[in-house]
């Protein structure tokens, strides 16, 4: 079903299932999302009950098999994230932290007792997770990590400092990532537990509906069943956020999907010298060039989630999409804020807000920069990360 602004039909394409998947997102976000997410945005907020609702749609580990998660496949997975982020990226970060940063490193690397604990849980939305690996000193160099775990008998105790966590201080349950005497191992941290607390982030002018808190933790005791007894080392938390990455591919095009599609609707309405300014030709070239991109953009999410479904997907793959569909998102966000001219800076349109969160979302989970590094090596051969 093509949409007015969906010109090469691109979302025929899509199963019956990813069909059903879309509208059940997209209904979801028009009916509890859209009336409230300015207000939410402008008081730097997302209320947790709305991460309750995503779980009984079954959004949390939708592409995870077992426990209670739904088992969709690729696709559909990146449809919900795609029709999340149309709304708000905020929103989408939420769901993908969840499903790809929380549950999958346990669903993936977790014994069978912590899987049987806490997936259940967290797929209903009756448990939220975390992800804490970015520390306030290392982002893009994770392996030079300070936060550390030292045995001590059977126990372990972390001590160090977790940043811009997303979910932090709603979290029943963050993944930590720390350096050991045997590399870096995941630990499972339930909230409550001593020594472990999370303070949220104020006064950040992007992703204002999410939760970004700090995680500290002050020699925090934790018993041997907490650690992922099947990963060591920067793999465990690389692939997780290959996970996230893939979720952001299709994110963003829903972002810059609504960001065209106010631009559309804003020109065709105002009226400068006596007639709409979508009859200019400039306004007409910047909508042109703002929907080729976008559906460049939709046709490399599609390539990249068949090429997840058949199981070739590599992580360079995803870099390249992340770093040009996250770069497509907010060109086509600020071109739009020019169309919409001193309206688009209010919250009374999307533009503006979208256009701020994706200023985050080309930075989380890998820069731009890094991502360019990532294919650079892949070119060359060469690693220019040291």
């Amino acid at each position: 079903m093509a949409t007015e602004t969906d010109l090469l039909q691109i979302d025929d394409q899509l199963g019956d299932e990813e069909r059903l998947i879309r509208d059940t997102v997209r209904a979801f976000v028009t009916d509890h999302v859209l009336p409230e997410i300015a207000d939410w945005f402008e008081a730097g907020t997302l209320p947790r009950p709305v991460l309750t609702e995503l779980g009984k749609l079954g959004l949390f580990g939708m592409h995870l098999t077992g426990y209670g998660c739904a088992g969709t496949g690729p696709i559909a997975y990146g449809v919900a994230c795609r029709e999340l982020e149309a709304a708000d990226s905020g929103v989408r970060s939420a769901a993908s932290v969840q499903g790809s940063l929380a549950m999958f490193p346990i669903w993936k690397y977790g014994s069978e007792e912590q899987k049987e604990e806490w997936l259940p849980r967290m797929a209903a939305g009756d448990a939220i997770g975390c992800f804490g690996l970015t520390e306030p000193d290392y982002g893009s160099d994770p392996s030079s990590m300070r936060t550390h775990a030292v045995r001590d008998g059977s126990d372990w105790v972390l001590s160090g400092t977790k940043m811009w966590i997303t979910n932090g201080s709603v979290a029943d349950i963050a993944v930590v990532w720390a350096s050991t005497d045997d590399g870096i191992r995941g630990f499972l941290v339930p909230r409550g537990t001593r020594g472990f607390s999370a303070r949220d982030i104020h006064k950040k002018m992007s992703l204002r509906a999410s939760i970004t808190s700090e995680l500290v933790l002050d020699s925090v005791r934790l018993p041997s069943s907490a650690v992922l007894p099947e990963v060591t080392g920067l793999r465990g938390p690389l692939s997780c956020l290959t996970e996230a990455r893939f979720g952001i591919v299709w994110g963003v095009t829903g972002a810059a999907r609504t960001c065209l599609e106010t631009a559309v609707s804003y020109a065709t309405t105002r009226t400068q010298f006596g007639k709409a300014i979508a009859e200019f030709q400039l306004t007409q070239s910047k909508l042109a060039w703002m929907a080729v991109s976008l559906y460049q953009a939709q046709l490399l999410a599609l390539h990249l989630g068949r090429l997840k479904s058949a199981g070739t997907l590599t992580p360079v793959q995803v870099s390249a999409g992340k770093m040009a569909n996250a770069r497509t998102a907010i060109d086509i966000a600020r071109t739009s804020r020019t169309i919409l001219a001193a309206n688009g800076v209010t919250l009374e349109y999307p533009v503006i807000r979208h256009a701020n969160n994706l200023e985050a979302v080309i930075t989380y989970e890998g820069t731009e920069e890094i991502h360019a590094l990532a294919l650079g090596q892949a070119l060359t051969g060469m690693s220019a990360y040291r």
